[in-house]
């Protein structure tokens, strides 16, 4: 089982750089997206079903062109949780979770701190979140996050954590939630695999960031730890661009 985790950045800019040949060629069984920035029917969703994805599924904000989630699957599930039911969460459409007969796959965007008040938000979205996944587990204890986090966790994660250390993204509120996260049952199956450095996720368009790898690493497959002898692979694909962010993946066997 492959699942493949990718904020594109804009799922219709993204079809137009090459994404559906890159789908069919990378060939997941499910991948989670982010930040499609589209409503469905704005979209041409047979392009999906053409491209070996009869299962499709998207949770939009209600704000059009904002944030927004999606999942295709080769795999019918059985059953599609759109949000979290909380309110003050669901309104941009961060949150999509499919359930299968071995585990459940979630897609997550969550907030940026671009600003105070988007900062505000985060946190607060953040310790909603984790309250919401403590309940979850005990429902779905196979359970894995993929997304984009918004957070560096460790310096390892970002190409130069001295200057970016008042950076939202890399604060240490940020950091210590997405540890204590962790702690809280989670394995971050990237490091699980590969602990070298210079593995990066997302790149700033400026300054060349991308050509010279000053990255950050903010994107996340998380596994529940009853999952943890079902790893079998963890990646980054960076050569992938459609995006200013690339994919991440994991490999599970059950």
């Amino acid at each position: 089982m492959k699942i493949i985790s990718y904020n594109v950045n804009g799922i219709r800019a993204a079809i137009k750089k090459g994404f559906l040949d890159w789908l069919k060629a990378a060939n997941p069984d499910i991948i989670c997206i982010q930040e499609t920035k589209a409503h469905k029917e704005q979209l041409e969703l047979q392009h999906f079903e053409n491209y070996g994805y009869p299962y499709h599924y998207w949770f939009s904000a209600q704000k059009k062109g904002y944030s927004s989630v999606a999942v295709l699957s080769k795999i019918k599930p059985n059953h599609v949780e759109y949000g979290t039911s909380i309110e003050s969460m669901d309104f941009e459409g961060r949150n999509l979770r499919l359930d299968f007969d071995d585990f459940s796959v979630m897609s997550l965007y969550l907030p940026s701190g671009t600003n105070d008040a988007r900062l505000n938000f985060k946190l607060n979205y953040m310790d909603q979140f984790q309250g919401y996944i403590n309940n979850l587990k005990k429902e779905i204890p196979n359970l894995l996050i993929c997304g984009d986090y918004n957070i560096c966790h460790e310096a390892i994660d970002i190409h130069n954590p001295k200057q970016n250390k008042n950076t939202s993204g890399f604060l240490p509120i940020e950091r210590k939630w997405i540890g204590n996260f962790m702690q809280s049952g989670f394995i971050d199956t990237f490091r699980f695999f590969n602990k070298e450095p210079h593995n990066y996720s997302w790149w700033s368009y400026r300054a060349n960031s991308r050509n010279n790898n000053k990255g950050w690493r903010i994107d996340y497959c998380m596994a529940s730890e009853p999952i943890r002898n079902n790893l079998k692979r963890a990646f980054i694909l960076p050569e992938a661009k459609h995006s200013d962010h690339c994919p991440i993946g994991v490999e599970l066997e059950f």
